[in-house]
C-alpha cells in the first residue's frame, strides 16, 4: 500500500554547536501510529540545531493489513538501524519515543547502554492491568484485528492518524517482548526523562513505576502532564515536552567529546 501523506518520515542534518559537535536525536512513533504523532516534536528539535531522525516503523503508515505480518522484533530492528545511521554522523545520540516508540528506545538503551547518551519517554508501555489482554493468546488465532483505541487526545480538532484496527498478532508480540524488557531494566544507565499523562486512557501508570523502579540510571526524572491524554506529543502539553526534551538533550550531551563522524 502507498504511504499516507501524514506518515512521511522526517530527517534533518542539524548544525554543529559552539564546540563543533553534532548532536543527534532519534524519535519513534507508537503501535498502529505513524511519524505524524512525533514529527512536530522532531521539527522543534531540528530547529534547535539537532540532527533528527523520525522513521516510519515496518507495517505502519499505510493500511492496517500491512501490519499483520510484522512483529516487535521488526520494529526494534528498524529503530536500531536508524540509531546506527544517526550515530555514524553525530557525536552523541539521544533517543526517545511515544508509547511503544518509547518502549523501543528503552529496549535500545538496554542493549546499547554505553552508546545511548540519553532517553526521553512519553507515556511508555511495558505492562498493563487490562484483563482483556489475558485473552490475547487465544484471540490472536481467531481474528486478525480488533477495533483500535486511537486519538486519545484532549486537545480538540487534533488527529494522530492511527490505524482504525489493532492487529492482534503484532500486539501479542509486543506484550511478549515486555517480559524481557522488564527483566533488562537494570541495564539502563543513561540519563532518563519520562513524561507521563495523569489522564491516559491507553497506558496505565504501572509502566512508569516499573521503569523508574527498575532502571540503574542515577539521573532519572518523571514529569506528569496534566493537560494531555495518551498522545501527549500532539496534545496541550506538547510545548512542555518539546522544550523539556531540548534542555535535556543539551544537558546530557554537554560533555560529549568531538569524534570523527561521516559527512
Amino acid at each position: 500500500m502507498p504511504v499516507a501523506a501524514h506518515a512521511e518520515t522526517f530527517y534533518s542534518d542539524g548544525t554543529p554547536d559552539a564546540s563543533g559537535r553534532r548532536i543527534g536525536v532519534l524519535l519513534s512513533h507508537g503501535f498502529t501510529g505513524s511519524p505524524a504523532s512525533v514529527v512536530p516534536w522532531g521539527r522543534y528539535l531540528a530547529d534547535q540545531g539537532f540532527a533528527v531522525a523520525v522513521p516510519r516503523l515496518p507495517g505502519h503508515g499505510t493500511a492496517w493489513q500491512d501490519m499483520v505480518p510484522t512483529r516487535y522484533d521488526d520494529y526494534y530492528a528498524a529503530i536500531e538501524q536508524e540509531f546506527e545511521t544517526l550515530r555514524a554522523r553525530t557525536d552523541a545520540v539521544v533517543v526517545g519515543g511515544l508509547s511503544m516508540g518509547a518502549c523501543l528506545t528503552l529496549t535500545l538503551a538496554e542493549r546499547r547502554a554505553g552508546e545511548v547518551a540519553g532517553l526521553v519517554m512519553v507515556n511508555p508501555a511495558v505492562a498493563s492491568t487490562n484483563k482483556q489482554l489475558l485473552l490475547l493468546p487465544v484471540m490472536k488465532h481467531l481474528v486478525k484485528a480488533f477495533p483500535a483505541i486511537g486519538n486519545d487526545i484532549k486537545k480538540e480538532g487534533v488527529s494522530e492518524h492511527a490505524y482504525p484496527k489493532t492487529p492482534l498478532k503484532p500486539l501479542a508480540s509486543m506484550l511478549e517482548a515486555w517480559k524481557g524488557i522488564r527483566a533488562d531494566l537494570p541495564k539502563v544507565t543513561a540519563p532518563v526523562l519520562l513524561f507521563r499523562a495523569a489522564d491516559d486512557h491507553v497506558v496505565d501508570p504501572s509502566s512508569a513505576r516499573i521503569i523508574l523502579d527498575g532502571i540503574s540510571s542515577a539521573d532519572a526524572e518523571e514529569r506528569v502532564l496534566t493537560e494531555s491524554y495518551h498522545v501527549a506529543t500532539l496534545d496541550n502539553d506538547a510545548p512542555l515536552i518539546f522544550a523539556g526534551t531540548a534542555d535535556f538533550v543539551r544537558r546530557v550531551t554537554a560533555q560529549a567529546p568531538v569524534r570523527k563522524t561521516a559527512p
